[in-house]
C-alpha cells in the first residue's frame, strides 16, 4: 500500500507547525497580545499550531505502520481521512480564532481523524 501521501502530509504538518510557531512567537511575549494568554483567539491559535505537529505525527505513524505490516486490505480511505484531518484541524482552529462561528465545523477534522484511526485499527485487527 502506498503511504507516500501521508508521509508528505505529515512532514508538511511539521513544517506548518514550525512556521506557525515562528509567527505566533512574534507576539507571545506581550501580556495583552490577542486579548491575553487565556483569551479564546490566542487559545485557538495555540491549538492550531500544536495540531499541526500532533496530526502530522499521526500521519507519519500511519505511513510507517502501513509500510511495516504485510500487504493486505486496508480500509479504503483511512489514509485520506487522516490527511483531511491534518489539513482541516489547524485550518479550523485558525478560522475559529478569527470568527467563533467556525467552531461548528470541528466535526469535520475530528470525524475524519477518527475515521482514519478506526480504519487502521480495523485493518490491524
Amino acid at each position: 500500500m502506498d503511504s507516500s501521501l501521508n508521509l508528505l502530509v505529515g512532514w508538511s504538518g511539521f513544517l506548518a507547525g514550525a512556521a506557525t510557531g515562528a509567527l505566533l512567537g512574534i507576539g507571545f511575549h506581550r501580556e495583552d497580545w490577542l486579548g491575553g494568554y487565556g483569551s479564546f483567539p490566542r487559545r485557538m491559535l495555540r491549538l492550531g499550531h500544536i495540531a499541526c505537529f500532533g496530526l502530522g505525527l499521526i500521519n507519519i505513524l500511519f505511513a510507517l505502520t502501513t509500510a511495516a505490516i504485510p500487504p493486505g486490505p486496508l480500509l479504503p480511505g483511512a489514509g485520506i481521512c487522516l490527511a483531511i484531518g491534518m489539513i482541516t484541524m489547524p485550518l479550523n482552529c485558525f478560522l475559529t480564532a478569527w470568527r467563533k462561528s467556525f467552531r461548528h465545523l470541528f466535526f469535520i477534522p475530528a470525524g475524519a481523524t477518527l475515521a482514519g484511526i478506526v480504519g487502521l485499527l480495523v485493518t490491524l485487527r
